[in-house]
């Protein structure tokens, strides 16, 4: 209830308001700070999901707008012993899915090429992700890159 799921009433409005303008919303859920919550952008294709996902950010904050509260982008908007805020990225091409043995042909040689350039991209990430990136609450250490196959524990 209302008591105990902070922000929900916003939540439903951003997801049926995207889901009225055609952007690809395919789940939300409650985080673990009270009032932080997650939505789900795609399935996508190609750069349509960046599309979707700049549309969605500008409805979320008109949402709340309407709400009379506003949004942090912040990664770790109030400190304290919890997971932080951030962007993750799953993705898949036809290859990866079809390809027998794609993850040693086609990933680990991609996923080695993103690990060079990994506190390159770290660093046009925006503020404060040293904030949550720390190793604890499901995070890497933000000098390094994780990631895995069919796993929900990785940053």
């Amino acid at each position: 209830g209302a008591d105990v799921c902070f922000g929900r009433p916003i939540s439903d409005d951003h997801m049926h308001a995207c889901l009225y303008a055609g952007i690809n919303i395919s789940g939300t859920n409650a985080e673990v700070m009270p009032g932080q919550w997650e939505y789900q952008v795609g399935p996508c294709v190609g750069i349509d999901s960046g599309d979707h996902m700049w549309m969605s950010r500008y409805i979320m904050l008109r949402i709340c707008e309407a709400h009379g509260v506003t949004v942090s982008w912040d990664p770790k908007p109030i400190p304290g012993d919890w997971n932080g805020a951030g962007c993750h990225t799953n993705y898949s091409t036809k290859a990866m899915r079809e390809q027998d043995n794609s993850y040693e042909t086609i990933m680990k040689p991609m996923l080695a090429n993103m690990e060079k350039k990994h506190m390159e991209h770290i660093a046009v990430y925006g503020e404060g992700n040293d904030k949550r990136l720390t190793g604890a609450h499901e995070t890497a250490p933000i000098d390094k890159i994780s990631y895995a196959v069919f796993c929900l524990r990785t940053t």
